[in-house]
């Protein structure tokens, strides 16, 4: 089924870990039973809710609320919004608080925000006590289609974007899609690039669908559900089957190779968003997999009308911004994380829903692709 059986009853997806296992639930009001599912889940449990001022302010009164309706004693942990707090040093503040707070190896840390808060409290929570519990709580659309899900978390260095984290997976991701309502349309459209990644590398008939009711996707009510629930059954099983990245987890980076290295190059600032990054990402992906004739123009062409529909980037001219050359974009690129032995790892497609991973690519052609776009 890909829908709930009753109206208003949640949706279930299983993340099949073996004792690892877990489940993302799905649907609109879910913050307020979190206490309830807490309390089932970890009897006796303190919690530690990490959020930043922008969510605080919006939904931390609600799932104060919750856990205190449920009689878990909860702290609080709040940091600067935006992508400059996924760093070494509110890394440092975040991991003492917990402490300072008395969190303990059986309490647990709720993640509440958006993938950056997802990403750091995460880690916090993996390298805490040598390993803290956690809930996610996404709040963003980007984070309820993705990075919630699948137990990637990390911090941003210097040198590029993710390099530092680890694999922890949490014990459960509630999804509530009414907070979505509170979200600008700006970061709803970039969460959009996200949904719009699983049909592109998996699922014709999924982008198709979306091709035809991205209107309702973007208005709430069932058509939102159905798209998240999608994609996240499309990541639970690709998890499942590549928890680590070792082969087809891969994927999932459809558009981040050439959109890390925009984002990076943005310095990971409000100019260009992570979901813009990747929308532009993808576009390029797909360009590139034409040029070198994977797949017909026609193919690359539509994608990148359905993103530019949305109100997404989909050339480098969309985003005011003074890029670097083509040298530097190369240099970024070789510092994304799926470098392996020196070789990029660039995810093609020999159409819509057909991506593969590949590290057959010439960076001399590479170098003169990336060239083009920038100019």
């Amino acid at each position: 089924m890909n829908a709930p059986t009753r109206p208003g009853e949640p949706i279930v997806v299983d993340v099949a870990l073996g004792d690892r296992a877990y489940d993302i639930v799905i649907g609109r009001g879910l913050v307020a039973a979190l206490g309830q599912r807490l309390a089932a889940l970890r009897p006796g449990a303190k919690v530690a809710v990490v959020c930043d001022v922008t969510v605080a302010a919006l939904h931390l009164a609600a799932v104060e609320a919750a856990l205190a309706a449920a009689g878990i004693p909860c702290a609080r942990v709040i940091v600067a919004a935006g992508e400059g707090s996924k760093s070494f040093a509110t890394l440092e503040r975040v991991c003492d608080e917990l402490l300072a707070a008395r969190i303990e190896r059986g309490d647990l840390v709720v993640a509440l925000g958006g993938g950056v808060v997802g990403d750091l409290a995460g880690f916090a929570a993996a390298i805490t006590r040598r390993g803290l519990d956690y809930v996610q709580v996404p709040t963003t659309l980007l984070a309820q289609v993705d990075s919630s899900v699948g137990g990637k978390t990390a911090v941003n260095s210097k040198l590029g974007k993710n390099l530092v984290g680890a694999f922890h997976q949490p014990i459960l991701v509630l999804a509530d899609t009414g907070l979505l309502d509170t979200l600008p349309g700006r970061e709803f459209r970039a969460g959009y690039a996200e949904v719009a990644k699983y049909g592109l590398l998996g699922d014709a008939g999924f982008f198709a669908w979306l091709e035809a009711n991205a209107r309702d996707v973007f208005s709430g009510g069932p058509a939102r559900e159905h798209a998240i629930a999608t994609c996240c059954r499309m990541k639970a099983a690709i998890v499942a089957r590549d928890e680590r990245e070792t082969g087809d987890r891969a994927l999932l980076n459809l558009g981040h190779t050439f959109g890390h290295a925009f984002e990076a190059a943005a310095g990971f600032s409000a100019k260009l968003l992570h979901g813009e990054a990747v929308s532009l990402g993808m576009v390029l992906a797909f360009r590139y997999s034409a040029r070198i004739g994977l797949l017909p123009k026609t193919e690359a062409e539509r994608v990148e009308k359905h993103l530019a529909d949305i109100g997404l980037p989909t050339r480098v001219k969309d985003v005011p911004f003074r890029w670097p050359d083509a040298d530097r974009m190369m240099d970024l690129m070789a510092q994304d994380k799926k470098v392996s032995r020196g070789r990029m790892t660039f995810i093609l497609a020999r159409g819509i829903g057909q991506a593969f991973v590949t590290r057959d690519v010439d960076p001399n052609d590479i170098r003169a692709f990336v060239a083009s776009q920038l100019a």
